[in-house]
């Protein structure tokens, strides 16, 4: 059964906001899913309008992303945050199941980040009667192409960021709870090898394998990744491989993805570039190159210190110390706060196991970011 798509209540108790969070979860939808996107944001426009959104969905080939704004005093705060899972649909039966264990609510997307959606969801919900000279005005845009490198979200982002104040990401925070301020670049690539087919033993000489050329380049990109002249580190996971038919045969197609990680632009840039430039090994193969997405690094600012050090001020009225830190994984905020935005992350509920079969969060965290968030958009009667 799905639990109707309204409004939460001003007076919501842990078990409502429990309810609430099971309700988005239930809605399963992994990146790419049109389908399944479709019907999770349909969801949450009805609940975001019932709140006093104005809503627009915007419809993609990968799904839907929602734009949202929400009336209130002087210039936006821009939330950002993402509706795609990296889990497929089944997982919630199966391998992941919902379930409450004391303060840890497990399930797939749970953690990442459809708690976080509900600290926006209770968040306007308590503010909802409070006069707008007392409140923040707020956007909000929500993807659903986040875990994918947001290959379509990214100019919807750069709109909406225009105007703004700041931007806050629902991200997980760090494992103390503390939020996130500066972020690596991302890089996903393709490594695609076409060599030549063959039979194995018959007529080995006239094929090209391209799995050994694609082994011999991997190679290549480990010693590109490592360089010790390279300005700064560089993390290099090699994540997907494919290539090949049958053994009898010399494979004539392989490929691997490739994630990169990098703390400035000027390493990312010189990496890439010699990635794309690599020459083949053998004779007759041949290597085509392809960045799949990209997101910048963020340094920490100073612009984002005053809005960290905001957050902190509205935590201390509530009895919450916040702390900031720069972080490894990349996501929408890479972009926002590259781009000189005021910046913070990781305001989802402390938890853990992001994309793993022990993800988690903390519902008593849930309830403090929800504090939080609260006192963030609050304003000082005039």
């Amino acid at each position: 059964m799905t639990t109707p798509a309204t409004a939460p209540g001003a007076d919501l108790r842990s078990e409502d906001i429990l309810a609430l969070v099971h309700a988005l979860v239930r809605f399963e939808s992994p990146s790419r899913d049109a389908e399944a996107s479709a019907a999770l944001t349909a969801d949450l426009a009805q609940r975001f309008a019932a709140l006093g959104a104005d809503v627009e969905r915007v419809r993609t080939a990968s799904g839907d992303h929602l734009l949202m704004h929400v009336g209130g005093s002087g210039d936006p705060l821009l939330l950002v945050g993402h509706t795609d899972t990296v889990w497929p649909v089944g997982t919630l039966a199966q391998e992941l199941p919902w379930s409450l264990d004391g303060d840890v609510v497990r399930g797939p997307g749970a953690y990442d980040m459809k708690a976080g959606i509900v600290v926006m969801l209770c968040a306007l919900a308590r503010l909802r009667d409070v006069p707008a000279s007392q409140r923040r005005a707020v956007r909000i845009v929500l993807v659903c192409d986040e875990e994918i490198g947001s290959p379509e979200s990214t100019p919807l982002l750069r709109e909406w960021s225009r105007g703004v104040a700041g931007a806050i990401g629902f991200e997980s925070p760090h494992p103390d709870g503390a939020l996130k301020v500066g972020r690596r670049g991302s890089s996903r690539v393709r490594l695609t090898v076409t060599g030549r087919a063959a039979h194995a033993a018959l007529d080995p000489e006239n094929g090209v394998s391209a799995v050994d050329e694609l082994v011999d380049q991997l190679l290549r990109v480990r010693e590109v990744a490592s360089d010790p002249t390279l300005p700064g580190p560089v993390l290099c996971n090699v994540g997907t491989i494919s290539g090949g038919t049958r053994t009898n045969v010399v494979p004539a197609d392989a490929s691997a993805e490739i994630g990169l990680r990098f703390t400035d632009p000027t390493t990312e840039r010189k990496v890439l570039t010699a990635l794309a430039d690599l020459p083949p090994v053998r004779a007759g193969a041949e290597i085509s190159f392809e960045v799949l997405s990209s997101r910048p690094a963020w340094a920490p600012s100073d612009a984002d210190a005053t809005l960290l050090a905001h957050v902190a001020d509205a935590g201390q009225r509530i009895g919450q110390h916040i702390t900031g830190r720069p972080a490894n994984g990349a996501g929408d905020t890479n972009l926002l706060g590259s781009l000189g935005l005021p910046t913070v992350d990781g305001f989802a509920p402390r938890g853990g196991g992001a994309h793993a079969l022990e993800e988690h969060f903390l519902l008593s965290s849930l309830h403090e970011r929800i504090d939080l968030l609260c006192a963030v958009l609050r304003l000082p009667p005039e």
